[in-house]
């Protein structure tokens, strides 16, 4: 493997956003560890990667587990010649998040999607930080609800506000290192999980936008690939927004 070749690991890209984030890195030329707690998907995704010319490989991750996570960030490490360049911290539980009034959230799914989508995270940056290279960056997906507030949907809402506060800390303790740890805020984005959501998902919340069209996996990449690469290398706890501008609409 040649040293230039830089390593990105992403988490939950088994399919959906983690997926177009896989296969947009590969393009670019980086190596690819897929990871994801769906196994099957995670081998698939990692086919396209490899159909594409870039090395890959598919790991089998619960990203709320202490040993779960070491064992995927020092297999990673290893695929990646010793040394990871890039998180991509994605897995989430979305799609199957119960909509409801605050009051009628049930405790135990509060419980799960804090674990998932919070403390997920900070687990994934922990296992992968002592194979992180000087250099290097770490990309959190957050969600564009942390703004607009999105109703019966607080569990979620709070967990990728959550995404944020931790991301600040984590850029301020690795920018020692001269890593950067940034957030994407995605806006609604037609995935296969989207589509589950919402009846009619390509045309929600499009008239509130300021590009009249819906948001699909690819316009969220490029974010991906900026702040993963060596023109944000003095960007660091920043969130950035895609959404087509609904929130400023």
């Amino acid at each position: 493997m040649a040293d230039d070749v830089r390593t990105v690991l992403i988490t939950g890209a088994a399919g959906g956003l983690g997926r177009a984030f896989a296969l947009g890195f590969a393009e670019r030329g980086y190596r690819v560890a897929v990871a994801d707690i769906d196994g099957a998907g995670a081998r698939e995704t990692a086919g396209l990667v490899a159909d594409r010319g870039a090395d890959a490989v598919a790991v089998t991750v619960d990203v709320t587990s202490v040993e779960s996570t070491d064992e995927m960030a020092s297999e990673v490490a290893e695929f990646g010649g010793g040394g990871i360049d890039v998180l991509v911290n994605n897995a989430a539980i979305y799609a199957a998040v119960t909509r409801s009034p605050f009051e009628q959230i049930d405790p135990a799914e509060w419980d799960r999607v804090m674990e998932v989508n919070l403390k997920g995270p900070w687990m994934c940056a922990r296992a992968c930080s002592p194979y992180l290279r000087e250099g290097g960056a770490v990309v959190n997906v957050s969600s564009a609800t942390i703004l607009s507030g999105s109703e019966q949907w607080m569990h979620y809402v709070a967990s990728k506000g959550g995404v944020v506060a931790l991301t600040r800390v984590m850029a301020k303790e690795l920018g020692r290192r001269s890593i950067t740890v940034n957030v994407i805020a995605p806006g609604f984005t037609l995935t296969e999980a989207s589509h589950g959501l919402i009846e009619g998902a390509e045309n929600y919340g499009v008239d509130r936008g300021a590009l009249k069209r819906a948001s699909q996996p690819d316009d969220i990449v490029g974010a991906a690939l900026f702040l993963a690469g060596p023109d944000s290398k003095y960007i660091t706890g920043q969130t950035l927004v895609v959404d087509g501008g609904r929130q400023f609409i």
